[in-house]
């Protein structure tokens, strides 16, 4: 049998490996991963990524620059690094040719070291640091909204479990808020100003501020907030828009489009 032939490595796959090329020269001239990702203006997984995935062709000519400085004997600081490649970062395109849409982080948690009166680490029965949750964020589109946004629970979870407070924003068509946008006594919480979107809908966020504008994040108590989520039958956005209904927030009726849902420990 004729054995196959092994296609030669090409385009993409041959730019990703030049980005883990580069960054190997950079670690030569004393530069770690971390740093790398500084001066690219990205997190450190990201350049280990280079290498275990092989991803960064898009960094490849900003890395190509840097290299270039260095070798030439020009500045190592990280600032001016980063500004020289700022400047050869070439965005991530679709395959139309136009430029893709960078996606946040859907979900994420937090957790801090536990430290005992004297500022040390407490340590568990497995010799490790204690850890507790200090932290937690989700968010919902509208498709993860209709299949009933799994991914919003746990973080009311984690701030009724912690004693956390919750806030979260919504976003909704623009006509459907009773409120001016802008206005404090609409969305005096967490953030104050009032996103606005191309397609019609307004985003605007909510946190029981009891103290008043400037009074800092102080939320909803998680416990309570978890409550009403459980007499919506666990569903969040249905909690949010019955809460914003009965607070004169919203029409009834009102489609919620976008669903963030943050919590922390005070």
């Amino acid at each position: 049998m004729t054995p196959r032939r092994s296609k030669p490595t090409r385009g993409r796959r041959a730019q990703r490996n030049e980005a883990a090329r580069l960054t190997d020269e950079l670690a030569e001239a004393g530069f770690s991963r971390k740093q790398v990702g500084e001066i690219l203006g990205r997190n450190p997984s990201l350049v280990s990524q280079f290498f275990s995935k092989n991803k960064g062709a898009s960094f490849v000519e900003a890395l190509r620059a840097v290299v270039q400085e260095v070798q030439a004997g020009g500045p190592r600081d990280v600032a001016s690094l980063k500004a020289l490649a700022a400047g050869h970062v070439r965005p991530r395109l679709t395959r139309e040719g136009s430029k893709a849409r960078v996606r946040g982080r859907t979900r994420m948690r937090a957790e801090r070291t536990v430290k005992d009166t004297k500022g040390r680490p407490v340590i568990g029965a497995d010799g490790r640091p204690v850890r507790a949750w200090s932290s937690s964020l989700a968010k919902a589109g509208r498709q993860h909204i209709a299949s009933g946004a799994s991914r919003l629970r746990p973080v009311v979870e984690d701030a009724a479990a912690n004693g956390g407070r919750v806030a979260f924003t919504v976003r909704a068509r623009k006509g459907s808020f009773k409120h001016d946008s802008g206005r404090l006594a609409d969305s005096p919480g967490v953030r104050r100003n009032v996103v606005q979107r191309r397609d019609g809908t307004e985003e605007r966020a909510y946190a029981d501020n009891r103290g008043g504008p400037g009074s800092g994040e102080e939320g909803f108590d998680g416990a309570e907030f978890k409550a009403m989520v459980d007499a919506a039958g666990g569903d969040v956005t249905a909690a949010v828009q019955k809460w914003l209904v009965d607070n004169d927030r919203i029409e009834p009726g009102t489609s919620i489009v976008g669903l963030e849902i943050r919590a922390w420990k005070p």
